[in-house]
């Protein structure tokens, strides 16, 4: 991230000694807002911001308008961590220095959006099961190869849905509509899992996301995922009571949505906190374990419900 193309003046002389310095340049290096004051052994002491010198007394000196309540970056800071420190404190540009305090150079905000857009490009093909570096025109063999894992577990996951579905084959043959309900379950509860892991995922990508506010989250999820679930276990409700001439179905639907949204809800904010802790990417294995907890809570609930009023 670091670029050496930097200008660093000492404390101890005046702000026109620095415009005089300044001129002697053909150009100033790109996204120059600050310029870096250092000791006469390059020790990172504070900036001075271009628009503050620009309306100074020239005779002043550096020291008396520098700002030295901006700290450094260490040289082997990781890059996502960079990039929340300029989000969080609206920096263009940001001194980088080594474990001595000496300035080693700078990173600027066209740098830091680099790093932004490939975390959002490496979240998204994780969060589609692709391997990081996929190539769009890769070979055909080997885009098939990297594929055909996450398709597999997706099976897998898919067999368990369906074997739990096989639990209740006496129930569905005896009570139709069930088969056709089913799917409605399982998707409501998918994208309200889907809403909150998505929420989290990002959140934690951001330094938002903490141990000390994930129990406020999850909180507000749960109720979030209550009050969306009963809305539209309600709609659900009456198509289905209406549509079937039967109430009991309506009933039945409508308390299977309402405990697979709030489970929905509780799985997808707690899978990546779970997950980021035992050091597995929640935006690669998040979203194929959300599914299946959904869609086997959603059956389970739907289907079990039924089986205790139409048995």
């Amino acid at each position: 991230l670091m670029n050496t193309d930097i200008i660093t003046v000492r404390p101890d002389i005046t702000i026109d000694t620095v415009l005089r310095y300044l001129r002697r340049h053909e150009e100033m290096p790109d996204t120059t807002d600050n310029i870096f004051v250092v000791t006469r052994k390059d020790r990172y002491i504070g900036l001075l911001p271009i628009t503050r010198m620009l309306v100074s007394d020239p005779n002043i000196e550096v020291r008396d308008i520098m700002d030295t309540e901006v700290e450094a970056i260490e040289a082997d800071l990781d890059d996502s961590e960079v990039a929340n420190l300029f989000e969080r404190h609206d920096w263009v540009s940001a001194p980088v220095i080594n474990k001595q305090g000496r300035i080693l150079g700078r990173i600027t905000i066209d740098d830091v959006v680099d790093v932004i857009r490939e975390d959002a490009d490496h979240s998204l093909m994780r969060m589609a099961g692709l391997d990081e570096d996929e190539d769009t025109f890769a070979p055909v063999f080997k885009t098939s190869r990297r594929r055909a894992v996450w398709l597999g577990i997706n099976l897998l996951t898919a067999l368990l849905a369906s074997f739990m579905i096989g639990l209740f084959q006496d129930t569905i043959e005896q009570v139709v509509a069930l088969a056709i309900l089913m799917p409605i379950v399982a998707s409501m509860g998918g994208i309200a899992g889907s809403q909150a892991l998505t929420l989290v995922i990002r959140g934690q990508a951001l330094g938002h996301v903490e141990r000390s506010n994930i129990a406020y989250l999850l909180n507000r999820e749960v109720i979030v995922g209550a009050i969306n679930g009963t809305l539209w276990a309600l709609v659900v409700a009456s198509i289905a009571s209406w549509w079937f001439a039967d109430m009991t179905i309506g009933f039945i639907i409508a308390i299977a949505m309402i405990i697979n949204l709030v489970i929905a809800a509780i799985s997808g904010t707690s899978l990546p906190v779970i997950l980021k802790a035992i050091h597995i990417d929640p935006a690669l294995a998040g979203g194929v374990i959300l599914t299946t907890i959904t869609d086997v809570v959603g059956f389970c609930a739907f289907l079990g419900l039924a089986t205790l009023f139409y048995a």
